[in-house]
């Protein structure tokens, strides 16, 4: 079977062999199953009943990859100019568990570009998805799923919510008075673990909120 295609026979009629009651052609509409995962089973259909095969090959899925992977693959690729550093990221994500880490970094980089720290949740993320995630990173052709986002409240305190003014800092802010910008405000699952509130009470951001 080639991977992502499926088979029907058609004969000059119009009409499709029904792989189902194995009963002969009849309109589509009247096919319990007019198609077949397997060639061979398409060609000796032809061979034995006439018509000729038909394949189809199924829409491939479109990526879709987490909002923390698009944010570190562009940071990643701001390091240099031209084609080379979606080749570099390719390689860090295969690289992923055997001799490199994605959260490494090389000596060329420029340190004015701040590369996210890929969270522990997210490195086994990439090696549950290498193959989408080096397609993703070599071609940019993917969209970006939309992460959950929480307000984190601060224990034992009234309308206080935390806020990030760090790559490790919280402090925290008044949610009625205080003006906390969104992204510094709103925490996702992987933030929320990184800067160690995973005791404190949170609430969804609604997608109005964001």
């Amino acid at each position: 079977m080639s991977e992502g295609k499926l088979y029907a026979v058609k004969n000059d009629d119009g009409y499709y062999w029904d792989f189902g009651d194995l009963d002969g052609f009849w309109q589509l509409n009247s096919v319990s199953c007019p198609i077949t995962v397997s060639e061979d089973n398409a060609k000796n259909t032809v061979k034995e009943h006439g018509g000729h095969v038909v394949t189809l090959i199924e829409e491939p899925k479109p990526l879709v990859v987490p909002e923390w992977f698009d944010k570190w693959l562009d940071a990643f690729c701001r390091q240099g100019d031209g084609y080379s550093w979606r080749e570099l990221a390719v390689v860090r994500i295969l690289q992923q568990g055997w001799s490199k880490s994605i959260n490494d970094s090389y000596q060329a980089f420029d340190s004015h570009w701040a590369i996210p720290h890929v969270e522990n949740k997210q490195v086994d993320y990439v090696l549950n998805h290498k193959k989408e995630l080096m397609v993703a990173a070599l071609t940019g052709n993917y969209t970006v799923a939309k992460e959950k986002k929480y307000d984190v409240k601060v224990p034992y305190a009234v309308n206080s919510y935390f806020k990030k003014i760090g790559a490790d800092y919280c402090i925290a802010g008044d949610k009625f008075t205080v003006d906390l910008d969104e992204d510094l405000a709103q925490f996702t699952e992987a933030e929320i673990e990184h800067y160690g509130l995973q005791d404190c009470e949170k609430e969804e951001v609604t997608d109005d909120e964001q």
